[in-house]
């Protein structure tokens, strides 16, 4: 949830930045995504002055990796041709209908068809909203499949599995053993998913980075390092209107 925009001046201009509140802050943090778009998180009761304080002081590193991100962005269509899920292995290719009114409504015509019918001047946020959920619906059971297979293969027990649309988090298991799981590993391949599982499976022992819970991940994912770098760098392949808001 961003809950509040602010303005950092830049000369005869501003940059927008979005603050974004977290329970599990205990520091303000910058981060610049791939689209240019800035995102400041900070602890949940600190006050407005103290981040405005924070961001001008980084001005200029948030600058250069703005400037840096938007010379590297390529704008994608919206909606896309196309959504690809590598990690299920599956592919539809994606058709608008523009209608004279109605309720925006995605249809599977076929295994590998979708299309999207919506009013002229539909919100893009709506049709953000509705392809998000029927993403939800189409990977929520081969994600439970694939994470009760792996508890069952590597000797894990876990309470549920939920998932959720984040922006930094990938996964999270309780001391209750929920485990949560991001949406966006979807677009990751099969391997990487696997790992991500793992990863918060082996926390059901371990509700820590220690070295015990790193063996235990290699237990599981003897190549694990390979697969947490290409975790890392995850979000470069995941469509930017995932997020949109």
């Amino acid at each position: 949830m961003l809950p509040h925009r602010a303005m950092m001046a830049r000369g005869m201009s501003a940059i927008p930045y979005d603050i974004r509140r977290s329970a599990r802050a205990r520091r303000l943090s910058a981060r610049v995504h791939r689209d240019g778009r800035v995102e400041i998180v900070a602890p949940r009761l600190l006050p407005l002055w103290v981040i405005s304080d924070f961001v001008d002081r980084h001005r200029l590193w948030i600058e250069q990796r703005v400037s840096e991100a938007c010379a590297r962005h390529v704008p994608q269509p919206f909606p896309p041709l196309c959504l690809e899920l590598p990690a299920l292995e599956r592919r539809w290719s994606l058709t608008t209908v523009v209608t004279t009114g109605g309720d925006v409504r995605l249809l599977e015509r076929s295994a590998e068809t979708l299309e999207l019918h919506h009013p002229l001047e539909a919100d893009l946020t709506i049709l953000a909203h509705t392809l998000r959920e029927w993403l939800r619906d189409v990977i929520r059971q081969p994600f439970e499949q694939r994470l009760s297979t792996l508890a069952l293969q590597h000797g894990y027990r876990y309470e549920r599995m939920q998932l959720r649309w984040q922006r930094s988090r990938w996964g999270s298991c309780s001391r209750r053993g929920v485990i949560s799981l991001n949406g966006c590993a979807a677009f990751q391949s099969s391997a990487v998913l696997d790992y991500l599982m793992i990863h918060e499976l082996a926390h059901t022992r371990y509700m820590n980075h220690s070295k015990q819970y790193w063996a235990e991940v290699a237990r599981c994912a003897a190549n694990w390092h390979t697969l947490d770098a290409e975790l890392r760098q995850g979000w470069q392949r995941v469509p930017a209107w995932i997020f949109r808001r």
